[in-house]
């Protein structure tokens, strides 16, 4: 068993280097093997997720090789063995695989997508909507498995569109259809930076992809990608945790401010002053942390993945707060360890009233 042991009382103060975007590298880091080439990927972060997903390359042959400590090559060099791997089963992001191996070799068989747990369950419906329309046949054998087969003639673009605004499908029918025949469009896409980083991955690897940014991406099918360099982007959640937990001041460097823009919107109005800069932001505070009122939605909204962060800090806001989560309605399972501390939450479905108190004290979590 793991633990920390946390001296409170201290005022966050320094300077601290952003890690590259979780969101975007399990689906990036996959995406390598499409490619005919070797790849070189940049500010990879340092996190399980990645780690499990080099791992599980490894096993379907990939030649992976770190040349320092956010930095790999990987070389796809054979057709992969296609047996399902167990590690599949400790990370959500696995599921990007399907997409993957669905469209470079027309068939995957992959763990059913296991990942973070906060009392949701993660569906993957419209991955299946959506690889069905671009001709796979989708089957879920026994053992917690999803395959998926391309037709003889292999995949073919197709026009879709998601019941709901969906991640994790925006990604996985991207990587799939890349070098599908024809053009996919894809309708009520998801917009976050991590998508867009995607398509621009795919696309410095011969792909063509318009779009990505918005609720409509075109894809056109080429018949390979080659190889290549690419820096992914900075992560946007782990930039919003040490802005949101700054109590003096703290500089936050290689992010992109734009990214930020509805986490900085919030600290301002929780009298935190932010200074923005080319590639970093500046968080200080010197008085109380005034009351907010939040509520999470798809990007441009306010990120699902930020909430409980800026709740804890509004547990120190002068006021009541109300937190609305729009995304994940059982995901305030954290709340009943900040009580112990001291805080002062309620939670009502999806929303948590927060009444903020002087302090929090040292309690075991």
């Amino acid at each position: 068993m793991t633990k920390y042991v946390i001296n409170g009382g201290k005022t966050l103060n320094g300077e601290v280097t952003i890690s590259g975007a979780k969101n975007a590298a399990v689906a990036i880091v996959p995406a390598a093997l499409l490619a005919d080439g070797p790849v070189r990927l940049e500010n990879v972060p340092k996190i399980i997720d990645v780690t499990l997903q080099m791992e599980i390359m490894r096993e379907l042959g990939a030649q992976i090789r770190q040349i320092n400590a956010t930095t790999v090559e990987i070389q796809n060099t054979q057709n992969p063995s296609l047996k399902p791997h167990e590690l599949e089963r400790k990370l959500r992001a696995s599921y990007y695989l399907l997409g993957v191996l669905l469209g470079k070799y027309g068939f995957a068989e992959v763990a059913m997508p296991g990942g973070c747990n906060f009392g949701g369950v993660r569906p993957i419906d419209q991955h299946i909507k959506g690889f069905e329309a671009l001709g796979a046949k989708v089957t879920l054998p026994k053992g917690g498995y999803i395959r998926v087969e391309a037709p003889e003639d292999g995949l073919h673009g197709a026009h879709i569109y998601f019941d709901v605004v969906t991640v994790g499908a925006t990604m996985n029918i991207m990587l799939a259809a890349v070098l599908a025949k024809g053009q996919t469009i894809m309708e009520n896409c998801a917009k976050e930076p991590h998508i867009v980083d995607l398509a621009n991955f795919l696309n410095a690897m011969g792909a063509d992809v318009k779009g990505a940014g918005t609720d409509v991406i075109k894809i056109r099918g080429v018949e390979s990608l080659h190889g290549g360099s690419y820096s992914i982007i900075p992560d946007q959640i782990e930039a919003g945790t040490f802005m949101a937990a700054c109590g003096g001041s703290v500089l936050v460097k290689n992010v992109i401010p734009r990214h930020l823009e509805c986490i900085t919107a919030k600290l301002r109005e929780m009298s935190v002053e932010v200074t923005e800069f080319d590639d970093a932001v500046l968080v200080r505070r010197e008085g109380k942390l005034t009351k907010t009122n939040i509520k999470t939605l798809p990007y441009p909204g306010f990120p699902t993945d930020m909430q409980p962060q800026m709740t804890t800090a509004l547990c120190l806001a002068e006021g009541t707060s109300i937190i609305t989560e729009g995304i994940w309605g059982s995901r305030y399972r954290y709340t009943e360890e900040l009580t112990r501390m001291g805080a002062n939450i309620h939670v009502d479905g999806a929303i948590a009233v927060v009444e903020g108190v002087r302090e929090l004290n040292g309690a075991p979590v």
